[in-house]
């Protein structure tokens, strides 16, 4: 048994969710406990300058630096606290706080080579708690070709694989993903599919942020949306995207969907004359119907059950709708399978730390596009 903290903070910058695990096994034989899990919110100075950086804020090196340490600073000390009244973790997963990602899909990557930049080094992570922490996860993927996300379908076929079933897990966190996973059979891990959907929270976020002028953050249960009408005649204009139509492998963020596509949609309901909760049912509406379309689209059979996880299943009205939208295909949580839906992508993490070190391969190329399985991350043992 290996204890293992799980550290991770998404595209929502909400806080750093922490997870303390027990992780048995080797490879795709695991089986993972969670010990605790806790969400600590970042300082608000912190998170204001997070979104403003991922937004396109211009920076400098050094308050890069400032910043890459004070990230670095609060991951540490979730990790310290986490473990508080228990048995110490000798390993530490730590995804980072992403404020830049280059895919290779469309107009959005015209490069050879992806890029990913997530801060919270990791170096001073190990330094503060005396444990040695993994980092830096997507590079060696985009190393050999691919989109660097997303990083959890292998763990997903790990944890949530069924002998007669077929899954979706879907993620929804700022932005959502989902992992295809096929009921176990002849080469089932080779037909897991995994890609990001486009928007999950970050647009609902960002507009309940406008509306309330920053008094509210997120639209909690989707409660304020759920007492609006969508305007579907927004939603078919705004499913003209072009990312909702790229072929898989793909992998998106807050460069496409955040503040300038936000004010965009908040240009194009003006003829509308929508009031707030009609706004954000629509903006619900985009992100349940860009789910379920891709699956209809992109996957080679519709799945028997999708699971959700993240922030975004709590929002009961954007699982009412994708439940209305899937018809007979049941939409439960992860937690009614046994793992945890708010921690699960802390949990990832953990247990990618874990294969690191263990000298397993973290990621899935069917997923990523990469061009082989490696291992993932970057390992700092204390000074």
């Amino acid at each position: 048994m290996t204890r293992v903290i799980g550290l991770m903070s998404g595209t929502s910058v909400d806080g750093i969710d922490a997870a303390l695990v027990d992780i048995f096994g080797t490879d795709l034989n695991i089986k993972v406990e969670l010990v605790a899990g806790e969400t600590y919110p970042y300082p608000v100075n912190i998170r204001e300058r997070i979104l403003e950086v991922c937004a396109g804020k211009t920076i400098s090196m050094l308050e890069l630096a400032q910043l890459d340490d004070a990230v670095a600073s609060c991951f540490a000390e979730a990790a310290i606290k986490i473990q508080a009244g228990h048995q110490k973790a000798t390993l530490i997963g730590s995804h980072g706080q992403t404020i830049y990602h280059r895919s290779l899909t469309g107009k959005y990557g015209q490069a050879k080579l992806g890029y990913s930049l997530q801060i919270g080094r990791g170096i001073l992570i190990s330094h503060l708690t005396g444990i040695t922490t993994v980092n830096n996860f997507r590079a060696a993927d985009i190393a050999v070709g691919g989109q660097g996300a997303p990083l959890v379908p292998r763990v997903d076929a790990a944890l949530l694989s069924h002998h007669s079933e077929s899954r979706c897990i879907q993620n929804i966190g700022g932005i959502g993903n989902v992992t295809y996973i096929p009921a176990h059979g002849d080469n089932w891990l080779s037909l897991i599919r995994g890609w990001d959907t486009g928007p999950g929270n970050s647009l609902l976020d960002l507009a309940v942020e406008h509306l309330t002028d920053k008094a509210k953050t997120y639209d909690e249960d989707g409660n304020w949306a759920s007492s609006g009408t969508p305007n579907f005649t927004l939603v078919e204009q705004w499913l003209d995207e072009e990312y909702f139509h790229l072929l898989p492998p793909k992998s998106t963020g807050r460069e496409l969907f955040g503040v300038d596509y936000l004010h965009q949609c908040i240009k194009d309901a003006e003829n509308f004359q929508l009031s707030p909760a009609d706004f954000l049912a629509t903006l619900t509406e985009l992100t349940a119907v860009s789910i379920v379309e891709s699956y209809r689209n992109f996957l080679p059979q519709m799945p028997n059950r999708v699971l959700l996880c993240g922030g975004g299943s709590r929002n009961l009205y954007l699982k009412h709708r994708l439940q209305d939208l899937l018809g007979n295909i049941p939409v439960s949580i992860t937690n009614e399978v046994g793992l945890n839906a708010d921690f699960k992508e802390a949990i990832a993490f953990a247990v990618l730390a874990y294969w690191r070190q263990t000298g397993s391969p973290g990621n899935l190329p069917a997923a990523t596009g990469a061009s082989q399985e490696v291992l993932l991350g970057n390992i700092h043992i204390p000074l």
